[in-house]
């Protein structure tokens, strides 16, 4: 028999990769929503018991009808990660107006895309977990205004959800990765490497499985009195 159907957005790699491998293992019935065909087709491979949906999350319509057809196709949605996310970093007296929509886009709206279109959804059902990951960016980097904005926005957008449909068992948290193992951090410069490696007091970089598993906590029974937190996972880099 099937899993508890979990939706992960920005699924074919990095993070989402690792949160969709975590949750499969713990009988899940993962859908993998992102943009690359390809990619996602392999990733559904790898990932005993998911399916693949190609999506873009900017695109408020298409969410809805994606989150439509896995409803009708899969079964009720029990939980819901919004990790779709990119970067586009520049300073910001040389940031391009499309750089800053397209990370906003991405990273906020589509969050925004995802929840409004599957929360009526649990709010019929009473039930439902919405995980949503944002980053340690959120306090503000350089040259990452764009994504420290989406980032910030995605904490305030948690709460404010979180409050809205507590008394209905819905539970909204947010995560934020630090120093992750990713294609993105493996092609940063040796000397920005080592210069993140050095503010991290475990001293190590941090796997997609380490968010996942907080993911899968987040995710289950034995977090159902836990609303509106923003939860850290970066091995102490932000305390």
């Amino acid at each position: 028999m099937a899993g508890p159907i979990a939706i992960v957005t920005g699924a074919q790699r990095g993070i989402g990769y690792g949160i969709s491998r975590v949750l499969a293992d713990r009988g899940y019935t993962v859908v993998l929503c992102d943009l690359d065909e390809s990619a996602l087709s392999e990733a559904e491979r790898s990932i005993p018991g998911s399916h693949a949906m190609t999506v873009d999350v900017t695109d408020f319509e298409a969410v809805g009808a994606a989150v439509r057809t896995s409803e009708e196709t899969f079964g009720p949605t029990a939980v819901l990660v919004n990790n779709a996310g990119i970067n586009r970093d520049r300073m910001l007296h040389k940031m391009a107006e499309s750089e800053w929509d397209t990370v906003v886009n991405v990273n906020l709206k589509g969050q925004f895309n995802c929840m409004r279109h599957v929360v009526p959804y649990m709010r019929g059902r009473k039930k439902g977990r919405i995980i949503n990951i944002s980053s340690a960016s959120w306090q503000g980097n350089v040259g990452q205004a764009n994504y420290a904005a989406a980032k910030a926005g995605v904490i305030g957008l948690t709460k404010t959800a979180a409050r809205e449909l507590a008394r209905l068992n819905i539970t909204v948290n947010a995560i934020c990765p630090g120093f992750i193992d990713t294609p993105m951090t493996r092609q940063m410069p040796p000397e920005a490497f080592s210069a993140m490696m050095a503010k991290i007091p475990m001293e190590r970089i941090g796997t997609p499985e380490d968010v996942g598993r907080v993911v899968a906590f987040l995710a289950s029974d034995d977090a159902g009195y836990v609303t509106g937190e923003v939860v850290n996972v970066g091995g102490g880099m932000v305390l």
